[in-house]
């Protein structure tokens, strides 16, 4: 199969690309190198620099291709708050021009990679499909506007879609900007440097931490699985991980017992509890996450140079 990947040299758009190819899949990727490393990347993906919201290149990359994986996007959740125009623009827009080069293209299929934070502050856990999206930052609006423009575009115009809604994703290779990083390898980088460890909230806040390879599963299952058409489906470990048991995990696999963080509660600590409920995927992807929290920090450790010691 012929696939193009948006936002290819990413951390999870790499880590497909190289799946896929290993798979035997002919694979295209385009990044606009934003935050993404084409060094990443297996030789075999055919990679080009450029932006998503570039129809004329996004139809010279489409021919003769038969599923899309759309990635690219802006991810912090903080820096959205900043920047909502920015995030509106190629959250959003960036979707709409790739559904529009798919349709010119006549592309089938396409997966979107959504986010749990879709899902914002709920009454109740684990955290389902049919639950009524309740986003809180703009990052999380723009995620579930390109649903919506990916469901319904894609009924208009006869395009098989689905949205993956993927939770807090990990491992080897995670970008770690110098503001608002990821929670796993900033606390690893900041307990392997001996400076303090900084938890905003109380700590007892709940995420759902999926290893990238599970993440990966389910991306490439998404291509070619039956019945899938419109459907939204939740990608995590089902699992529920407060952020205090995270650096506890942590610090005991550095060594260090008593790794004791200090908790900024004047800063919210976002929402109180995120778990998915992954049955959907199960049943529709026959996806089951194979890498448990503690198995994921060893990998992640042991497997990234930064964290070499």
């Amino acid at each position: 199969m012929r696939i193009l990947v948006t936002g290819g040299a990413g951390f999870l758009g790499a880590a497909l690309c190289n799946r896929l190819v290993h798979e035997g899949h002919q694979v295209l990727a385009i990044d606009d190198l934003s935050a993404g490393d084409p060094d990443r990347l297996a030789k075999e993906v055919l990679f080009t620099r450029g932006d998503v919201t570039d129809i004329p290149k996004l139809w010279g990359l489409l021919q003769d291709v038969a599923c899309i994986y759309h990635l690219a996007a802006r991810v912090s959740v903080p820096q959205s708050i900043l920047y909502p125009r920015d995030y509106n623009a190629t959250n959003v827009g960036g979707t709409v021009s790739v559904m529009e080069a798919m349709r010119d293209a006549g592309v089938q299929r396409v997966v979107l990679i959504s986010s749990g934070a879709v899902y914002g502050e709920q009454p109740h856990q684990p955290l389902h499909e049919e639950m009524i999206p309740n986003p809180d930052s703009p990052y999380a609006v723009s995620k579930l506007a390109a649903e919506l423009y990916v469901r319904t575009i894609g009924k208009l115009w006869g395009i098989e879609t689905v949205a993956l809604r993927v939770f807090n994703a990990y491992g080897p290779g995670q970008q770690l900007p110098a503001t608002h990083a990821p929670s796993i390898p900033h606390f690893v980088k900041t307990a392997l440097s001996g400076a303090s460890l900084v938890v905003y909230g109380s700590g007892e806040q709940t995420r759902d931490y999926v290893y990238v390879d599970d993440v990966v599963d389910a991306m490439a299952a998404a291509a070619s699985a039956p019945g899938i058409d419109r459907q939204v489906i939740n990608v995590g470990s089902g699992c529920e991980t407060s952020i205090n048991r995270l650096v506890e995990a942590i610090g005991k696999r550095l060594g260090n017992e008593r790794l004791e963080p200090i908790y900024n509660t004047s800063h919210g600590g976002g929402v109180a509890r995120m778990c998915a409920d992954i049955t959907r995927a199960e049943q529709l992807l026959e996806f089951k996450p194979k890498v448990a929290l503690e198995e994921g920090l060893d990998l992640t450790i042991a497997r990234d140079p930064r964290f070499s010691r």
